[in-house]
């Protein structure tokens, strides 16, 4: 994560799933691989929101398929472009375990919120 001593950026995890990504609830959600700090290695704060003062949590939904990969996204809770395209590019750049049904790798849906705070 790049940041400057006025900026602070917290991923927190919610796991929603929505139907349309699968028929069943898997039985385990994707995992960022490497855990909350890999999201964290990939946000940067952009500068024009660090300038204007923009803070706040973006949601965004990502589809992973059953390969781990984030396939599509979507911004559930919008505060800014900027920050919303940061927020997406951090997902995309994050590899994710599976989600698993019955032991087999399941395409899944999750919402990941991400707060940008200036400190």
């Amino acid at each position: 994560m790049k940041t400057t001593l006025h900026s602070l950026v917290l991923v927190l995890f919610i796991f929603g799933l929505n139907a349309f990504a699968q028929e069943e609830k898997p039985d385990v959600l994707p995992q960022p691989v490497g855990g909350i700090e890999q999201i964290l290695k990939n946000v940067v704060y952009p500068k024009s929101a660090k300038d204007s003062g923009i803070e706040g949590k973006v949601l965004i939904k990502a589809v992973v398929d059953a390969k781990g990969n984030v396939i599509k996204t979507e911004v559930e809770k919008s505060v800014n472009k900027d920050l919303d395209e940061a927020a997406i590019d951090a997902i995309k750049k994050t590899k994710f375990t599976p989600a698993l049904k019955d032991k087999k790798a399941v395409k899944a849906e999750i919402v990941i919120p991400i707060m940008f705070r200036l400190s």
